[in-house]
């Protein structure tokens, strides 16, 4: 137990020693004015390069991004169906899809998942 604890305190002093050393390492001490402008092909922009972003294309992403967990989530539920109770099984997915599918219907009825308007 003892041993434990001291393999756990040794290694979080050198992860935290790795962490410093790469973020001091990391730091940029001179910003140079032409690397951080926009290149077009040597000319001056003609337009400012930072165009804004769609609010609806993030929306539709995160949507995207916790379905897919969904997914993830659920496929482990399947191979586990055979080794425990099928009665805790069935209410454990049955509530977690229903959970999904009200968040679902609400993003629908609030109108997020309309690309255009």
């Amino acid at each position: 137990m003892n041993s434990m604890f001291l393999v756990g305190i040794i290694l979080f002093i050198i992860t935290n020693i790795i962490m410093t050393i790469a973020a001091l390492l990391s730091k940029k001490s001179i910003i140079d004015r032409e690397k951080s402008s926009p290149f077009e092909c040597g000319f001056d922009p003609f337009a400012t390069a930072r165009i804004p972003f769609s609010l609806r294309f993030f929306l539709i992403a995160v949507i995207f991004l916790i379905f897919d967990v969904e997914i993830a989530l659920l496929l482990p539920m399947m191979m586990v169906m055979p080794v425990s109770n099928v009665q805790s099984w069935l209410w454990t997915s049955v509530i977690f899809l229903i959970i999904l599918l009200v968040g679902l219907y609400h993003e629908w009825n609030q109108g997020a998942l309309e690309w255009a308007n």
